[in-house]
């Protein structure tokens, strides 16, 4: 298992997963484009990959313009690896070293995403929309998380 920065060639795997998911799926793949992809991890934030055998097997990216995580999934057949949270605090590391602004993401409720959310220490804030729940890490939540590991 390799961890490392994503890049734009990455992109087309990066989809393929994120497509793959069973929860939080997109109704319209196409509301998520390549050049969203591109803009997200070269320009706005930065994005990470995980791989096995030269193969994307899950990624993540934060926006750092709006203080959000744009994404974090593990394709299905790598779930329950301890590749979600390995992702998971590299992209926070990240962040929290380039500011000390809260970040925030959305997520379905009822999932094993908003589960493994709260598991991680995120606190639910309440709703982002009318279908997503919305979760908030701050700088200082963050250092008592990762004292905790």
């Amino acid at each position: 298992m390799v961890l490392r920065e994503a890049a734009t060639a990455d992109i087309t795997q990066m989809q393929l997963i994120r497509n793959a998911v069973k929860e939080n799926t997109l109704s319209n793949p196409a509301l998520v484009s390549d050049a969203d992809c591109e803009k997200f991890i070269n320009t706005r934030g930065k994005g990470w990959v995980c791989t096995i055998d030269d193969n994307i097997v899950g990624f993540a990216i934060v926006d750092l313009q709006a203080q959000n995580i744009w994404a974090l999934f593990v394709h299905p057949d790598f779930e329950n690896k301890g590749i979600g949270k390995q992702l998971h605090n590299l992209m926070l590391n990240w962040y929290f070293d380039q500011t000390k602004a809260t970040v925030w993401l959305g997520t379905s409720p009822n999932t094993r995403a908003a589960t493994f959310y709260k598991l991680m220490g995120w606190k639910a804030v309440g709703m982002h929309g009318t279908k997503e729940l919305k979760f908030e890490m701050t700088h200082q939540q963050w250092q008592q998380q990762k004292s905790k590991r």
